[in-house]
């Protein structure tokens, strides 16, 4: 489990093989610039912490809150899979390729994500980009993860993606899968950016994300590895994370009974790929959960 050190817990039906631990919200770094409320679950600027420095390929798992009119000025991204996935409000995204997605008015300088809208950069070589929340009134909540990539010096690029509402209330949906062609992609295969999963989008890792939207007094599963999607099947590491959305009224509870609220997450390892993981929602108010499935 990387650097991360948990306990074994004493696990109920058919997962009595995985180990869980909790990750609260209140032990995770925390700055406040006034512009940004960030936290971070793992090592991150100014806070830094050896105990958590990655989980299998998860570099980064930041849960931020940036003001109107504010944001990150352009800056340099290296052998990092980045990706941001938006809870509220809006991010705009301006970078030195000068992509764009349909979703931008400037197809040439810009494109902004709103809720629903996960961006995707593969920083690879080099790739310059900032993000801001350029609405007059609204302040953005968005994760902001990164994963490692299975080799360096890869060609910058992007992608975008949109999950419905309805999606994420049928279940878990996943979202971002390995590339197809694993580590010896040619430049073509690259090129075509083939996700394992069709319909998702593609990373250099062996990483899987998915979320879903659980209404108070149900549940969801998510079944690890992806149902054949993955490379390494066995000994996955799983993080499980709550953001804080709805004023501390979402809770879930994870197959050994732990219960998480909002901002809290937990580290699941020893479970290997067909494993069903059960979030229940025990709170008030829906919750929306994300996971990260990696080697």
């Amino acid at each position: 489990m990387s650097t991360i050190k948990i306990a074994k817990s004493v696990m109920s039906h058919s997962l009595q093989h995985a180990r869980i631990v909790a990750r609260r919200s209140g032990d995770r770094g925390h700055a406040d610039h006034g512009w940004l409320n960030t936290y971070h679950t793992f090592s991150f600027a100014s806070y830094q912490d050896p105990q958590f420095e990655t989980f299998g390929a998860i570099r980064v798992l930041n849960e931020d809150r940036v003001a109107p009119k504010s944001g990150f000025p352009t800056h340099t991204h290296r052998n990092a899979e980045i990706f941001s996935y938006i809870l509220s409000g809006e991010l705009t995204h301006r970078d030195s390729m000068m992509v764009a997605s349909s979703t931008g008015t400037s197809r040439d300088q810009f494109y902004r994500i709103k809720r629903g809208d996960i961006q995707f950069t593969t920083g690879g070589s080099g790739i310059s980009h900032s993000e801001n929340n350029e609405h007059d009134a609204d302040t953005v909540h968005f994760l902001q993860i990164w994963a490692l990539p299975w080799k360096t010096g890869l060609t910058p690029r992007y992608h975008d993606l949109t999950i419905t509402e309805e999606a994420k209330r049928a279940g878990f949906v996943t979202i971002i899968s390995p590339l197809r062609a694993g580590k010896r992609a040619s430049p073509a295969q690259e090129e075509a950016a083939v996700p394992a999963v069709e319909g998702t989008i593609p990373i250099h890792a062996d990483l899987l994300l998915g979320a879903s939207i659980i209404a108070a007094g149900t549940s969801a599963s998510w079944c690890v590895g992806g149902d054949g999607a993955v490379v390494s099947r066995e000994g996955r590491k799983v993080y499980i994370h709550l953001p804080m959305s709805h004023g501390g009224q979402s809770k879930v509870r994870l197959p050994d009974g732990t219960v998480l609220g909002e901002g809290d997450g937990a580290f699941v390892s020893n479970v290997n790929a067909g494993d069903a993981l059960k979030i229940e929602s025990v709170g008030v108010a829906e919750a929306e959960v994300v996971v990260l499935d990696s080697n």
